[in-house]
């Protein structure tokens, strides 16, 4: 058994004995410390008792925490490692907010039931099952304060008393928390129980290769005290002593014997999963829209639904878009790629006086290769604008600029955590960039940074100990900018790499793990779920709506594309190091004269070099006009913006072709914006298959056409549907079916 040979107050940094006796800095109410404050209280009274009497019981049980003094006293762990776990337990659960509980009195789990499915609560889960006419619920708070105005006008119901406590605790609000608690309990190994425990979460005995499994699952699982008493009633304990301060377990197990019978002592253990409901309700999901996902990122960002719309460039994610989104308690991130500081600086304005404080909506921040200044004019914009949420994409590396903006909103609170007034979601796709993003702002940045005094000391030194990004979004093959990677591989080997560097650098917050590419369809997002994605983004299907920023022409083709009908091509921006982006190619002609252009360009060294056949052809049905006049707009926009590009191509003649060749990619996206019906033939459509699954699934209602498709109505009839569909998955693959209200 791995024990520790650490004083109490060593394993906790502060003293015990002055905590529960003195408290002088009022924090016994706070559950960090609380729990090992009654770890400690409860395992001196145990060793008093056996040094009192020098009996041993038959059976030990403990009420959630109490469990762990249970399984102290049967000799699974010694003392030191049971407040070690104890503690983590604690912090963990201290750390999750915005959760809340209440216990009711005076009414049974069936009214209950009724109460909150009527109420259309359906996300509250009962928590404790004290004794019949004593439970306790458990949910978001505002959800307990709902719950709170039905109960208290229920008759019979004699108290509604709202818990002291911060987070919705044995329930599935709770999953994240019981998850890295998992890991940290595979740092131990445990002896079997001398004396037979009573688990919580199964009301029958543990078993030794159980262990962690229970001592995690009692985190999000409910307290089955009835079913404990009545297991031990079956096994025919006839006396209950209680062990520690307080007679309120005595109290409740003398109401339990007189309300309940004793269970069988045959059958395996059983168990009861949060839910409203009792075992005898009729069957009903176990999954709904806004219970996929991780709860911790839709509260960070006060999101309904774990579920965001991606930016899309030249704001094809408009300013209507991230609205509809942000009031519908969803969010979306405005595309900023392309545009100039002035335009960006009046959506953000527009955004921000249209949305509340508490709707979310974030800014896109494009990776400018070679081009740092532009990208710290636009990194200043959002510090100057208080842009709190952005969505970091095309990164290889970590920029100053990036990181400014990241560490630039950190600080201490009072209470010793680290809080960020910025908060970054990067679009990632290789591992080799998740892990930069996984990991603290490199050194030599946060040195710089300092040097140049664009952030504080304390900004630098808290930089250690927070990741580049809050949540990573793994981007599999899409529209746009791809590196067409597969989903089931991608999602799985990042959710083990965050774990991994999660753990290296101990942060106190989990980075979230997200899905994006190819999610159109129930079935694509039901995967990503399943895969463990903390949530998931879309962008083909939302370039086809109402709200997008793009020209009618452009949405009129793409409400019509099919999953065949994308290709992929040379990307503009990063024309010369051959990068690829997804593109519409039904009826269109860009992605053929593209990849034509850029074969040109790694054949030849310059413009000479080509046949006259050929050139003639590209002047003449791609360009619309001679090179000289596109070197001509070409070298008028460079010279104003990027001057250093036109010295180089005046001294390099491979570079001056590859300026006059990308003038192409851009007509081509300027073409779609306007919707020119002359040369639709040349639109560039950034789009991948997503689009066509989704045509396909809402082909013959009311969504086939797009003037009827609006962000928000796509957004939540995708996650319904994907509710609906893993239920029915699950129920076919299951020998039993959960109640209501269960994750």
């Amino acid at each position: 058994m791995h024990s520790l040979s650490l004083s109490q107050d060593e394993i906790l940094g502060y003293s015990i004995k002055e905590l529960c006796i003195n408290d002088p800095y009022k924090r016994l109410a706070q559950t960090d410390y609380t729990q090992p404050a009654l770890y400690v209280v409860n395992a001196l009274s145990w060793m008093q008792y056996m040094a009192e009497t020098g009996h041993s019981p038959d059976f030990l049980a403990g009420h959630s925490l109490g469990e762990y003094n249970a399984l102290f006293a049967a000799g699974v762990f010694d003392f030191e490692t049971g407040l070690c776990l104890v503690r983590k337990r604690g912090r963990l659960m201290a750390r999750v907010k915005g959760g809340a509980m209440a216990a009711i009195v005076g009414s049974d789990e069936g009214k209950i039931t009724d109460i909150l499915i009527g109420k259309g609560l359906t996300d509250v889960c009962i928590a404790n099952y004290n004794c019949n006419d004593q439970l306790v619920i458990s949910g978001s708070k505002k959800d307990i304060e709902k719950a709170g105005q039905a109960f208290r006008k229920s008759a019979g119901v004699k108290l509604f008393a709202p818990l002291r406590v911060s987070g919705a605790f044995h329930s599935p609000y709770m999953k994240e928390t019981a998850e890295e608690f998992s890991r940290f309990l595979e740092r131990f190994t445990f002896d079997s129980p001398r004396i037979s425990v009573i688990s919580n979460t199964t009301a029958r005995p543990y078993r030794r290769e159980d262990i962690k499994t229970s001592l995690s699952d009692q985190i999000t699982s409910p307290v089955l005290w009835i079913d404990t008493i009545r297991y031990l009633m079956g096994q025919k304990v006839a006396e209950f002593t209680e062990i520690g301060p307080g007679k309120v377990l005595a109290g409740l197990i003398r109401k339990i014997e007189k309300q309940s019978s004793p269970l069988p002592k045959s059958g395996e253990a059983k168990t009861k999963k949060s839910a409203i409901g009792s075992k005898n309700c009729n069957p009903q999901p176990r999954f709904t829209a806004s219970s996929l996902g991780s709860a911790g990122f839709k509260n960070d960002y006060g999101l309904k639904y774990a579920y965001v719309t991606g930016a899309m460039v030249k704001g094809i994610a408009s300013e209507e878009l991230v609205i509809r989104m942000g009031k519908a308690k969803m969010m979306g991130y405005f595309g900023t790629g392309g545009l100039g500081l002035s335009r960006i600086e009046d959506a953000i304005r527009r955004i921000r006086n249209e949305l509340d404080g508490n709707e979310a909506f974030g800014m896109n921040l494009m990776a400018n290769i070679g081009r740092p200044k532009k990208e710290e004019d636009i990194v200043d914009l959002f510090l100057k604008c208080g842009v709190t949420d952005i969505e970091a994409a095309a990164y290889m590396q970590i920029t100053p600029a990036l990181a400014m903006y990241r560490l630039k909103g950190l600080r201490r609170e009072d209470t010793g955590k680290i809080s960020s007034a910025h908060r970054v979601m990067a679009k990632i796709s290789r591992p080799e960039v998740a892990e930069l993003f996984l990991s603290p702002a490199p050194e030599r940045i946060v040195k710089k940074l300092l040097d140049e005094k664009r952030i504080s000391k304390e900004q630098a030194q808290l930089s250690r100990k927070v990741s580049m990004a809050d949540h990573i979004c793994v981007e599999a093959d899409s529209g746009g900018h791809t590196d067409q990677g597969t989903m089931t591989v991608l999602l799985p080997a990042m959710i083990r790499l965050r774990d991994r560097i999660c753990e290296k650098h101990g942060y106190a917050r989990k980075v979230c793990v997200g899905a994006a590419g190819g999610i159109g369809t129930p079935e694509a997002a039901a995967a990503a779920f399943v895969l463990g994605a903390d949530f998931i983004l879309t962008g083909s299907v939302n370039q086809c709506t109402a709200e997008a920023g793009t020209s009618d022409a452009v949405k009129d083709i793409l409400q019509y594309v099919e999953v065949q009908d994308t290709d992929y091509a040379p990307a503009g921006d990063m024309f010369e190091m051959g990068a690829k982006v997804q593109v519409v190619r039904k009826g269109l002609f860009f992605p053929a004269r593209a990849n034509k252009l850029y074969d040109l360009y790694r054949q030849h060294n310059s413009l000479d070099e080509i046949d006259e056949k050929t050139k003639r052809q590209i002047q003449d049905r791609y360009f619309k006009r001679s090179f000289e006049e596109v070197y001509e707009e070409t070298r008028s926009y460079y010279s104003r913006n990027f001057p250093e590009e036109i010295k180089k191509a005046e001294k390099n003649p491979k570079q001056k072709m590859a300026l006059i060749f990308k003038w192409y990619f851009v007509n081509g996206m300027r073409l779609a914006m306007k919707g020119d019906e002359d040369q639709k033939v040349d639109y560039q459509i950034h789009c991948g298959p997503a689009l066509g699954a989704f045509n396909q699934w809402v082909k013959g209602t009311e969504l086939e056409k797009w003037p009827n498709r609006h962000v928000d109505v796509i957004g939540e009839k995708l996650m319904e549907e994907t509710a609906k569909l893993l239920n029915r998955r699950f129920e076919t693959m299951s020998d039993y079916r959960l109640c209501t209200g269960t994750r």
